[in-house]
């Protein structure tokens, strides 16, 4: 039985593990003909208190993300794959990634880092990755 993955989502957020990701995400896209979604959650929680006192950290949250995606689109595109599609949501990436943004784009595969940007919430809360394993509906890859 061949199973063929045609919408892959791959979650972003600048560290190591991201890039880890992404590259396992090119191959993926470029062996299945695949849609390739690149999605980066905004972690309103982390600022919203603070943006009492700075109304322009959403703003450049926002910029800073469209940059990230911006950067992986272009790698992308330079390894060949041109079906690409930018995904940056507000809230949490525990619940966004795996309940919404699979759903939206009907996604049969989302690829993440095993470890992302946020060590205190991957002590704190368990890691983005170990949630997407374990609400997703569809297969996840998470990769060292």
């Amino acid at each position: 039985m061949f199973l063929q993955y045609k919408d892959v989502i791959v979650a972003i957020d600048g560290s190591e593990a991201a890039d880890k990701a992404f590259n396992k995400s090119i191959t993926v896209a470029k062996n299945n003909d695949s849609r390739l979604i690149l999605t980066n959650i905004i972690d309103s929680r982390s600022f919203a208190t603070a943006e009492a006192y700075d109304r322009t950290l959403a703003e450049r949250a926002d910029e800073e993300a469209k940059k990230l995606i911006d950067r992986y689109v272009t790698l992308a595109e330079e390894q060949g794959v041109n079906n690409i599609v930018k995904c940056i949501e507000y809230g949490s990436p525990k619940v966004k990634i795996a309940k919404e943004i699979a759903k939206t784009f009907e996604a049969d595969l989302i690829i993440c880092g095993a470890t992302g940007m946020n060590a205190v919430e991957r002590f704190l809360m368990g890691s983005v990755s170990e949630s997407i394993t374990r609400y997703a509906k569809c297969d996840v890859l998470v990769v060292r």
